[in-house]
């Protein structure tokens, strides 16, 4: 396989990300049901403010969505999706300056949610499927756009999904199990370069592709673990690495391991250390909810990584 090392993430014909040092996407939901409190909005303006204070924090670009992933979340119709993250768009596009020709990506894995916010002026789809429920109309989609297209590993949909932090080892019908990897990286790197590879042969370029490995989507506190282990194994493939750790269930289970359960609130000194060792393990654009805060410590680790070169 043919190696480019993704020295950059070409988001739309009209805006690219350089991987010259962490790129962050800041999470901005348009919804009443996501997991972390500070990152919703509940109309148009409050998510046009949070998309501001990001950016105003260093945020190198959005991700915006209007139906929660979260684990048991109830599926959200196109017509929904689209009344929630239209307006948003089309207000940030609006927007003189700078801010206002900021990076988009649309987090939906409806090709319909996709195409209009492609219309309105987002530049790329994050698609938590991998492009796996309406894949030929997705990847169509993408590729008559030029849009870029995150490409996400999920063991299932949200709806038949825990927490990591609540995986029970018993394999039955009415507990959510221990899901049963042969080997959590080898199996997660073979079904996201199947999926790059027919995104490829649909026609969507190469350096428009980034990986998910998803953590948090059907996965165990340790096979979250070994996937940030391992990153390199997903960055050999030649495609650049989402990072995704921000807050999840999973953080908090080892950055505060007294704890029975934590709250998203409590997660946050952990998800700075986990974006750091994935940046050191190979990641290099990171889907946030506190975009300061990661910035600060993804780019003290940079200036130690450069440096050791």
């Amino acid at each position: 396989m043919t190696t480019h090392h993704g020295r950059f993430w070409r988001m739309s014909r009209l805006r690219e990300l350089e991987l010259d040092r962490p790129r962050l996407l800041a999470i901005v939901n348009m919804t009443p049901d996501s997991f972390y409190a500070g990152s919703r909005a509940t109309d148009p303006r409050a998510a046009l403010a949070l998309a501001k204070t990001a950016v105003d924090a260093g945020a190198d670009g959005l991700d915006i969505g209007g139906e929660s992933t979260r684990p048991g979340a109830i599926r959200v119709e196109e017509s929904v999706q689209l009344d929630r993250i239209i307006p948003v768009i089309r207000m940030i596009r609006a927007e003189s300056g700078s801010f206002g020709q900021i990076p988009i990506s649309v987090d939906t894995t409806l090709p319909g949610v996709a195409r209009l916010a492609l219309e309105f002026g987002a530049d790329a789809i994050n698609d938590v499927s991998g492009a796996t429920e309406q894949p030929e109309a997705m990847l169509a989609l993408a590729a008559k756009l030029g849009a870029g297209l995150i490409l996400m590993h999920r063991y299932c949909e949200p709806e038949r999904d825990a927490y990591s932090d609540r995986y029970t080892r018993e394999y039955s019908d009415t507990d959510i199990h221990e899901h049963q990897y042969q080997d959590v990286t080898t199996d997660v790197r073979e079904v996201l370069v199947d999926r790059a590879m027919a995104a490829e042969a649909a026609g969507v370029s190469r350096e428009s592709i980034l990986l998910d490995p998803g953590l948090g989507f059907g996965k165990t506190v340790e096979q979250n673990l070994a996937l940030v282990r391992t990153t390199n194994d997903f960055v050999a493939t030649g495609y650049p690495v989402l990072s995704a750790a921000s807050r999840k269930s999973f953080v908090g289970r080892v950055s505060v391991p007294q704890a029975s359960q934590t709250i998203p609130e409590d997660r946050l000194a952990g998800s700075l250390a986990f974006s750091v060792m994935h940046l050191a393990a190979g990641a290099r654009v990171f889907r946030v909810h506190d975009v300061a805060a990661q910035r600060e410590a993804l780019l003290a680790a940079w200036a130690i990584m450069e440096r050791a070169d």
